[in-house]
């Protein structure tokens, strides 16, 4: 999708380029440093490495009304070194949208801690693909022991449909289940590596008839917020407010909490 940018906004990308451009150092991709009258790589040091044309790279800079593409743009971006913020805010300034991100499975320390500083209130980290990446123990008490699983099992999805205890626990289970069908409908269009989700469905829609129909609705919706109401093995009756965040830079995760309305539940009881 192309979108217009003014000409300060032009010049804004140029000049945000040109500061990127001169942090990088000539040693890091076997170019001799000499003597240089600005720091940094060179205007067609770059545009070589990023296989754009120099006088292309440089109406870029100079913040000329052209329209570069999302691969060339991704390709100056991986050259620069920028990271997740920074390349959000190259496409931002660009007349492109930045391309949907990939599939990760790794969480950082801090929201690690996060999740298990706000035991006792049951939380997780997912990513787009439903898989349970960090856990506390208050929300391995509600659903299951997720260190007991391996890691191909700890998926939001895979234990909706192939984990008998979920049908009990959770009693608007076949409400969940379809709006977590759509939640991954939604993000496996969006995602760059389809792999991981199609075997996820191979899986499914070999051990689940009612997976397999379900999986040919073509809804797609979010599934960020809501009521669940469980019947605990021990606890009984529960009633949850369900509030899914993403982290700050992190598109591809969710953090997960399932905030008691029961004002006498504990999870420790």
């Amino acid at each position: 999708m192309v979108k217009k940018t003014s000409p300060e906004q032009r010049r804004e990308l140029g000049t945000f380029l040109s500061s990127r451009r001169a942090r990088l150092q000539p040693k890091a991709f076997g170019l001799p440093e000499g003597p240089r009258r600005t720091p940094g790589l060179r205007r067609e040091e770059l545009a070589v490495l990023a296989g754009v044309s120099v006088s292309w790279y440089t109406w870029l800079e100079q913040g000329r009304d052209i329209q570069p593409s999302a691969d060339a743009l991704q390709r100056i971006a991986k050259v620069m070194k920028l990271d997740r913020v920074e390349s959000a805010h190259l496409f931002a300034l660009s007349p492109r949208e930045q391309p949907a991100t990939a599939t990760e499975s790794e969480v950082s320390e801090g929201l690690e801690r996060l999740v298990r500083a706000i035991n006792p209130i049951p939380a997780y980290v997912r990513n787009t693909r439903l898989d349970i990446l960090a856990w506390n123990d208050a929300i391995a008490d509600l659903f299951v022991d997720y260190g007991s699983l391996q890691p191909h099992e700890r998926n939001t999805l895979r234990l909706l449909f192939l984990y008998r205890p979920y049908r009990t626990l959770i009693l608007d289970w076949e409400q969940m289940a379809r709006g977590m069908i759509s939640t991954f409908r939604a993000s496996r269009a969006q995602a760059l590596d389809k792999a991981p989700f199609d075997r996820l469905i191979d899986e499914l829609s070999e051990q689940s008839s009612e997976f397999r129909e379900w999986w040919q609705d073509t809804g797609v919706k979010g599934f960020d917020e809501g009521s669940k109401r469980l019947q605990h093995p021990t606890s009984g009756l529960m009633s949850f407010t369900y509030v899914a965040l993403t982290p700050e830079g992190r598109p591809d995760l969710s953090l997960v909490t399932y905030i008691p309305k029961t004002p006498a539940y504990d999870p420790q009881s």
